[in-house]
């Protein structure tokens, strides 16, 4: 007598939506929470769903064709897309508005990204040009259409895949490439990092996925595809496997050596993205207008020991095999431990970021809108009430409560009253001092010269009123002119190299706003050709750019030495390292 043993199916049919009048073109799920969708249609309007309910949130347009890529960046609270023409818009969710229209491409975008810790978007077009966004140049390098980027973990690096059948790894600082990898014969539809160490997948229409070192430019392993190529891949946050989304399938696969660790029957037909939380693998697809979500359960899914064997080279000698993956063979990311403060929300007006006023894409920009379609989700999900964050949860279980039985020794009512007492006077007559100070400083301020305020605190040459200055008119972008530049770009040198964390933090965020509201200006400036005759704004105006440049230079060096440190500092000077890339 024969014994079946039938397996129990792993997943389930979560949702099918409607999600547009017309066919969809493209859709993304937000990697934190796994319950956020947006999805790009020929429609022309970007939607935004929670995965689990038939209603749509909020629907953006604007875009005069079809949407033909979407991202949502890491805290799920800004969406990038970009469509059919080249435009590429960028809105706020919480705010339910539009910020920002970026042109430039003159092709379909095919990739977006967003940097995973500062204010940069990344885009990819048939033009076969990359962009990163504010204000570094264009990248030239594929010979074909850029069909995926992505930032690596810490920042530093954009990889790119293109229909040249070519991977190219770029250093941002730098601004130029790192490496071009090559082995793939038909074009290069995905790449992905490894979320710890230096590795990088990369999936191809030739049916094979590659695994590339970081570290050494070589490939480490290759894993052909049965029957059709993956259409999306996703690396286990622990990064014990890659999960890659294929025809009715859901592959685990490890590389060390290269072995299929699981084959999951999943009826999603042509599966577009994938994203994991609280150990469920959520994946979409989409046909015509209907989109469809599953869920698979990671706790019934086989992500590491010895695999379907069968996948392991035979030509390889035994002396050669690898150890298992999951065991840190290579050099692992030093990402930042806590993410900078959210990008600046303000609209540059160089050429590159947008036209002249009278251009269609203008004026299509002023037409833009965030209509909420379903104000209680709206409110749920992207301004939760009692709640720090707005995003939507990382996790849906409660947060652990806090023991009941504490261990600290109780401090008696004296030893608490002398800790308090210590340093008690001396606080006492600095902060009177400063008080006086900042009196001197409204006086001029009430009048309404910003300008003149800002020199008697300079004068002062006390750095805690410039920070309690600086903090103010950080919250007014409107505030800050070139004449208010030049003269704090030198106490913005003096905070950077502070021993005080809060004054390195509002030093940051100054040069930060300062570098995308004046940046693109101050180089389009200096780089104007002599005007003919004499013309004294223009004069005036070019020796505040040529000032502006010359400290900017000078804190650049100031910048290049920090960035890399560790932790939220050493993430903030990183960013402002690829913001001022353009003085290098």
């Amino acid at each position: 007598m024969m014994v079946f043993s039938v397996r129990k199916p792993a997943w389930k049919v979560q949702e099918e939506i409607t999600a547009h009048s017309s066919s969809v073109s493209s859709l993304v799920l937000g990697k934190s929470s796994g319950r956020l969708l947006a999805t790009g249609g020929e429609d022309c309007r970007v939607n935004i769903w929670s995965v689990n309910k038939p209603n749509c949130i909020m629907s953006l347009t604007g875009h005069t064709t079809p949407v033909e890529s979407v991202k949502i960046n890491t805290n799920e609270e800004l969406i990038v897309a970009g469509s059919q023409s080249g435009s590429i818009r960028i809105w706020d969710l919480e705010a339910a508005k539009i910020l920002r229209t970026l042109m430039g491409h003159k092709a379909n975008i095919c990739s977006l990204d967003f940097h995973p810790f500062g204010g940069f978007v990344a885009s990819g077009s048939m033009d076969t040009n990359i962009k990163v966004r504010p204000s570094l140049p264009f990248i030239y390098g594929h010979e074909s259409a850029v069909r995926c980027l992505r930032f690596s973990p810490d920042g530093k690096w954009l990889a790119s895949s293109s229909d040249d059948h070519t991977v190219k790894l770029w250093d941002l600082a730098a601004g130029k490439i790192m490496f071009e990898f090559a082995g793939h014969t038909g074009p290069v539809n995905m790449v992905e990092f490894h979320p710890n160490e230096y590795l990088l997948a990369s999936g191809s229409s030739d049916r094979m996925i590659r695994f590339w070192d970081l570290e050494k430019f070589q490939v480490v392993s290759c894993i052909e595809e049965e029957a059709t190529p993956a259409r999306c891949v996703l690396f286990n946050p622990d990064g014990c496997c890659l999960f890659a989304g294929c025809q009715d399938a859901l592959r685990v696969y490890g590389w060390e050596p290269e072995r299929c660790f699981d084959v999951v029957p999943v009826s999603w037909s042509k599966v577009a993205d994938l994203s994991i939380c609280n150990n469920q693998l959520i994946g979409v697809s989409f046909s015509q207008s209907v989109v469809s979500s599953f869920v698979v359960d990671l706790n019934r899914v086989t992500r590491s020991g010895s695999g379907l064997q069968g996948l392991i080279r035979d030509d390889r000698p035994p002396a050669q095999q690898l150890p298992p993956t999951g065991s840190s063979l290579r050099r692992i990311y030093e990402r930042p431990s806590t993410a900078c403060s959210k990008p600046q929300r303000v609209k540059h007006n160089s050429e590159s970021e947008r036209r002249s006023p009278s251009s269609e894409d203008d004026r299509e920009e002023k037409e833009s809108t965030a209509e909420i379609q379903n104000p209680e989700d709206y409110q749920e999900i992207f301004q939760p009430k009692n709640s720090i964050t707005r995003t939507p949860p990382h996790k849906s279980e409660p947060f652990p409560a806090p023991p009941e039985d504490g261990d600290l020794a109780e401090i008696v009512d004296e030893e608490a009253v002398s800790q308090i007492r210590k340093g008690h006077d001396t606080m006492c007559v600095v902060l009177t001092s400063r008080h006086k100070n900042l009196d001197t400083v409204r006086a001029v301020w009430n009048t309404g010269d910003i300008k003149t305020s800002v020199d008697s605190a300079v004068a002062i040459n006390d750095l805690s009123v410039v920070v309690d200055l600086l903090n103010i008119v950080n919250q007014k972008a409107s505030l800050w002119k070139l004449d208010l530049c030049t003269v704090i770009l030198p106490q913005i040198e003096k905070l950077l190299q502070s021993k005080y964390e809060s004054y390195v933090q509002t030093g940051c965020t100054s040069l930060k706003l300062i570098l995308q509201r004046f940046l693109p200006l101050i180089t389009d400036i200096l780089a104007a050709p002599p005007s003919v005759g004499v013309d004294i704004s223009r004069e005036e105006r070019l020796h505040k750019c040529r000032l502006c440049y010359k400290q900017l230079k000078n804190i650049s060096n100031v910048i290049k030495n920090k960035s890399g440190l560790s932790g939220r500092h050493g993430s903030a000077f990183r960013e402002l390292h690829l913001l001022m890339a353009v003085l290098e």
